[in-house]
């Protein structure tokens, strides 16, 4: 008889309940607690499923078996942390119609099997197979000492067969697709037939074990104990269906483990945690935990190491082919490699690449890689807030994994590869951890041999890898990690040098990419200096090679249409390809102006310039300040406008300027947020022009920071900024006398189109800028 309800639901994972079987379990998901409290509000009746497979975590309606039972919930206890152990009593079995609702809980209609059937003539048959089964049962229970005397007593004294082989089976029977297939079976007789079946094989393997054990006793020794273990399994998992590969793979794992070079530490865990998976059942979450760990541990390259590279010629050779410029930084890899010569067993060193986006700090790497002959692997630390992605998750659940360190040695496949950390800046940390504290035992030279994954829980040697990190703000990274760093900063290219860089790596590269042949196209050095001038204004070369990509792009669709045969781009007709100019205004004004001056600022992404603009209204000595200034700026104008107060008199201001006059202070655009020490002579020199009406020369830019008594301070980022005023046409720099040194070191095109003023006081400054 069959009756129709709406009931919360729960799948369970390697679990099936019979009717009138009172049991406890722990529910931990969700759903499945949501669920349980539904059912509190519902009589206390919930309906209880077995999933297909137990790793499915949000399990669908194909995932669960089709039959359960409805059970009423007995006791619930909330254990620590979030999950519950409930104590149910099974009622009586039911088909799943549909499942109603997934979210918040599972919710299923299902049609309820009521146990009142009347008597049939098959009754006897019943019978028959239930003194069976209990004869079946008295003899189980002498060869285990599992089932009590008391409850074989209770066993074969029951009248009632759908109950009495539920009863059983939940004594029973172990797996849990046997367990199913009971619960499935809704006629009484076709299930005490399905009992008697599976109750047999039972028996069966216990004679078999018993059998095992009486012919191997006598013969066993010390040195005999593993191979009894081991055959003994392998006899169990033939009976029970899960074939002999499994042995022969852990005899794989076993010899693997003998003859890897790995540490006595890894070989002790990996041995011990072996032994525990051949004593598992192969289809248990447990052994699945231990098999991924002994494949992590023996899937490590222990003991390979590719060997350096160190011919220096060659190195150059390579390293010249793949990138233009940067030299400083191929001195510092010949550097290396002759030390490596020298000594062999030289720590990795840890280099960070610091510079704008575009300037090939990931691609270096590749290259320098490809110089030494090393293996190369890439981990980018972007948004990277949680520890265990450095560190591992600890082997406590399914699912734990090693940190992505330890995940890309493995993948290189080599103990000492090449080893990039890219964006090691843009690093975060929440309540997960602070992945740049974990970073450091990676980083530090003094303690990395011995770095300690959670999962792996060995010390793993780290001390031979050549490790690389990139940074576009040296100021966002970590103070210890900054430490244990040799900083190489990468600046903004010169004009010369896109020139060079298109022409011998951009172009073709695009060319190649966009199916074309260098003999279809050719593009002068006129078009590429005009790509770079009016086209992109960049500290790298991103942009100048999307640029290029599209010239080809429209040429290849000539080339089609028109049937060419090659097409040329020059100066003259690069506006069809890519419009009209469409570089970015830099604002900087192009006649001498009240109240204006250039200043120039460093930023991620280059040099930049920067107008202050000043003007003086009637007022109450209000000093306003706009343009999303950040605090290190906001305390550069205070400090400004009371230098100004200071040296009014020499100027022809007004010495009640604070009484009558307010000053505002602008920094276009209003839109993009500017912090920096180096504003401070530029505020200055705006504001002194706009109290005494005296114009500042348009051609002549400036950078400094200044101090209450008019001294000017030492800025850094003279190449970038230098750069920035290059390109915007400027001829004349005021810079801090303590940048005289620094000016020798920039490129010859700004040293040859930029006259270099300095200053060390405020005076020299506006002497040299106001008309």
């Amino acid at each position: 008889m069959l009756n129709k309800q709406k009931l919360p639901m729960v799948a369970l994972r390697g679990l099936v309940v019979f009717p009138h079987m009172v049991m406890h379990f722990d529910i931990g998901r969700e759903r499945s607690i949501k669920a349980l409290e539904k059912s509190m509000l519902l009589n206390q009746m919930i309906y209880l499923s077995a999933q297909k497979d137990i790793m499915v975590e949000d399990p669908v309606a194909d995932d669960i078996y089709e039959i359960g039972t409805v059970a009423k919930v007995k006791q619930i206890l909330k254990l620590p942390g979030d999950n519950i152990r409930v104590l149910v009593e099974g009622m009586n079995r039911a088909k799943t119609v549909s499942i109603l609702r997934f979210d918040p809980y599972l919710e299923a209609e299902v049609e309820v099997f009521e146990n009142n059937e009347p008597p049939m003539a098959e009754d006897i048959v019943k019978e028959a197979y239930m003194r069976k089964i209990s004869d079946m049962f008295v003899e189980y229970g002498r060869l285990t000492t599992q089932i009590s005397p008391e409850t074989i007593a209770l066993m074969t004294s029951m009248d009632e067969p759908g109950r009495f082989a539920d009863t059983v089976a939940s004594n029973v029977i172990v797996k849990m697709e046997d367990r199913q297939a009971l619960l499935e079976c809704i006629d009484e007789l076709e299930r005490l037939k399905a009992l008697t079946k599976i109750f047999n094989k039972e028996i069966e393997l216990l004679k078999i074990d018993k059998e095992i054990n009486s012919n191997v006793k006598e013969q066993i020794d010390k040195n005999q104990k593993e191979f009894f273990l081991r055959e003994q399994i392998k006899v169990i998992q033939k009976e029970l269906g899960y074939g002999a590969n499994d042995v022969e793979e852990i005899d794989e794992l076993n010899e693997k483990i003998n003859t890897l070079p790995m540490s006595d530490e890894a070989r002790e865990k990996a041995s011990k945690e072996l032994k525990r998976l051949a004593s598992m059942s192969p289809g248990s979450p447990e052994a699945t935990v231990s098999r991924g760990y002994v494949d992590w541990l023996t899937d490590l390259p222990w003991g390979i190491y590719t060997e350096d590279n160190l011919d220096l010629v060659n190195a150059r050779q390579i390293l010249d082919e793949d990138h233009y410029g940067l030299d400083k930084l191929k001195e510092r890899i010949i550097e290396y490699l002759a030390v490596r010569k020298l000594r062999d067993d030289m720590h990795g060193p840890i280099l960070c690449f610091v510079g704008p986006p575009g300037v090939g700090k990931t691609s270096i790497a590749h290259s320098i890689a490809r110089a030494l002959g090393k293996k190369f692997t890439r981990m980018s630390l972007g948004g990277v807030h949680d520890e265990a992605e450095i560190r591992g998750h600890r082997r406590t659940y399914i699912g734990s994994i090693p940190g992505r360190v330890i995940t890309s040695i493995k993948q290189a496949g080599s103990m000492n590869p090449l080893f990039l950390f890219d964006e090691i800046d843009k690093m975060a940390n929440d309540f997960k951890g602070d992945p740049s504290s974990a970073m450091l035992e990676v980083l530090d030279p003094e303690i990395n041999n011995t770095f300690n994954d959670h999962y792996l829980d060995i010390p793993f040697d780290l001390s031979k890898v050549m490790f690389i990190t990139t940074a576009n703000d040296i100021d966002n990274i970590p103070g210890p990690l900054y430490d244990r760093m040799e900083i190489i900063e990468f600046s903004s290219y010169t004009d010369i040098e896109k020139l060079e860089i298109a022409k011998r790596h951009l172009i073709p590269k695009q060319i190649s990419e966009h199916g074309l042949k260098p003999e279809q196209i050719s593009v002068t050095d006129d078009a590429i200096m005009s790509i770079i001038h009016d086209y992109t204004a960049e500290a790298g070369v991103r942009k100048l090679e999307r640029e290029i990509a599209t010239v080809l792009r429209k040429a290849a669709v000539r080339i089609i249409n028109e049937n060419l045969k090659k097409v040329r781009v020059n100066n003259s007709n690069l506006s069809k390809y890519l419009g009209l100019p469409k570089k970015p205004d830099n604002l900087v004004p192009k006649e001498n102006t009240v109240g204006v001056a250039v200043g120039l600022a460093w930023t991620a992404v280059g040099g930049q310039t920067l107008p202050v603009e000043v003007t003086v209204m009637p007022g109450t000595g209000k000093l306003e300040l706009t343009g999303q200034l950040g605090d290190v700026m906001k305390e550069s104008a205070k400090t400004g406008y009371s230098v100004v107060r200071s040296i009014s008199a020499d100027y022809g201001i007004d010495p009640d300027l604070n009484e009558k006059k307010d000053v505002h202070i602008h920094l276009p655009e209003g839109a993009v947020p500017k912090d920096g020490p180096s504003a401070g002579i530029t505020m200055v020199s705006a504001m002194v022009s706009a109290l005494s009406g005296r114009k500042i020369r348009c051609d002549i830019a400036m950078t400094g920071e200044i101090t209450l008594t008019g001294r000017v301070l030492k800025i850094g980022g003279l190449k970038e900024k230098s750069l920035a005023a290059y390109r915007a046409g400027i001829k004349d720099m005021i810079v801090p006398e303590g940048n005289r040194s620094d000016v020798s070191e920039l490129p010859s095109v700004v040293k040859h189109n930029i006259e270099f003023h300095y200053a060390d006081n405020i005076k020299q400054v506006l002497d040299l800028i106001l008309e």
